[in-house]
């Protein structure tokens, strides 16, 4: 399920870049080999990046997880202490001083197709003036 879902993320933030390649580049049959390293190395920093956002979330889980468990009376004291200390130090991947979660991913993607959506615009706008640009 979650192999699934990063990879469609990873399809749908790399349909920007590859636009913009093409608009740039050309549709010619030589730019896609030029193109195809750089949205490789794109596309696996993206899973990498979903996958520590994925293990971030699965960090938000384990106080439940430790509260479920039962060691005993005596341990109750013990086990809150212990929840609480999970809770309160966040644990999870951080980048920049931020946590990264699949939230985060999902609004650099938004952000990244805006630009990329943009960029061809702008691009598409200065082809009228420049014939040739997208050929």
């Amino acid at each position: 399920e979650t192999s699934l879902l990063a990879l469609c993320i990873i399809l749908v933030s790399t349909v920007p870049l590859l636009v913009l390649d093409i608009g740039i580049l050309g549709a010619q049959s030589a730019a896609l080999p030029t193109m195809l390293p750089g949205m490789l190395v794109t596309c696996g920093i993206l899973y990498v990046f979903f996958m520590a956002a994925t293990i971030s979330e699965k960090c938000t889980r384990v106080p439940a997880l430790v509260n479920a468990v039962t060691f005993g009376p005596e341990m109750d004291r013990a086990r809150q202490h212990t929840v609480e200390y999970i809770t309160s130090s966040a644990a999870g991947f951080y980048v920049f001083g931020m946590r990264l979660t699949i939230a985060t991913i999902a609004k650099f993607m938004y952000v990244w197709c805006i630009v990329a959506i943009g960029f061809l615009a702008r691009l598409a706008s200065t082809e009228k003036d420049q014939p040739g640009l997208f050929s």
